[in-house]
């Protein structure tokens, strides 16, 4: 079980370094040095290392100046590890060097340390690797995309008859915050077992998404694009939970 934690926090950290630090040799080395020190402190160095290896092999297929050549396999390629690294080691008794003064508990029972692991790990997954599995996923399907406005041809805007195209800092691009809250409550919704709430913020993105989507005309791209990427991001928060739901209760 801790391996699949140690590699989806790998993969997770990986993507949230490309995205936000500028210098992202800090930011791995930082990451690495953390994975290496629950490994140590979880008994668990030797996966560590091996989620390191995992890490650096998603950076490699999952690039973001270009389209992966491997798609959206990637993806289904981790899925498959968490799974068999959960099957194959299961749960160990031990926490390491925490074993003498671990405990936490739930209303499930005692939580044991490759659990905590593991639903950290998948958080941190779900945040900014959602995202770019979603993109993966898009491009695959070369779903129609938005687009920023682009410059518009009238007789009467000048002598060359265009408008300055907007730049993407003229509006608030709140998808990539969207995504991630959204993976993030569909874990907690999962696990706390509130299947109530977790349809109605579904079915409330939908209503929300409907004024937009209903002005589609007769191509449908915005329905295709809503949807796909709707879905791929709910099957992976899903997925995720399940994953932890499983550990927790086997």
């Amino acid at each position: 079980m801790i391996l699949a934690g140690l590699v989806l926090l790998a993969v997770g950290a990986s993507d949230l370094v490309r995205q936000f630090v500028p210098r992202r040799w800090i930011g791995f080395l930082i990451a690495a040095i953390t994975l290496v020190v629950i490994g140590t402190i979880g008994d668990a160095l030797v996966w560590a290392f091996v989620a390191i290896v995992a890490g650096v092999l998603w950076v490699w297929a999952m690039p973001e100046s270009r389209r992966s050549a491997a798609g959206f396999w990637p993806a289904v390629a981790l899925a498959v590890v968490c799974i068999a690294a959960v099957l194959w080691l299961g749960e160990r008794t031990g926490a390491g060097l925490l074993t003498p003064v671990w405990r936490v508990d739930s209303p499930i029972g005692p939580v044991s340390f490759d659990l905590v692991v593991l639903t950290f790990g998948a958080a941190v997954f779900l945040l900014e690797s959602g995202n770019r599995i979603v993109r993966s996923a898009l491009s695959a399907e070369s779903a129609w995309r938005p687009v920023e406005r682009a410059s518009v041809h009238t007789a009467s805007d000048g002598e060359d008859g265009t408008q300055p195209a907007a730049r993407p800092s003229d509006g608030f691009q709140g998808g990539r915050l969207i995504g991630p809250l959204e993976r993030i409550l569909v874990l907690v919704l999962t696990l706390v077992g509130a299947y109530a709430l977790l349809a109605a913020m579904l079915a409330a993105k939908g209503i929300v998404r409907f004024p937009e989507i209903s002005r589609d005309g007769e191509t449908g791209a915005r329905a295709e694009y809503f949807l796909v990427g709707s879905l791929v991001s709910w099957v992976v928060a899903l997925g995720a939970a399940f994953l932890v739901w499983w550990c927790a209760l086997s």
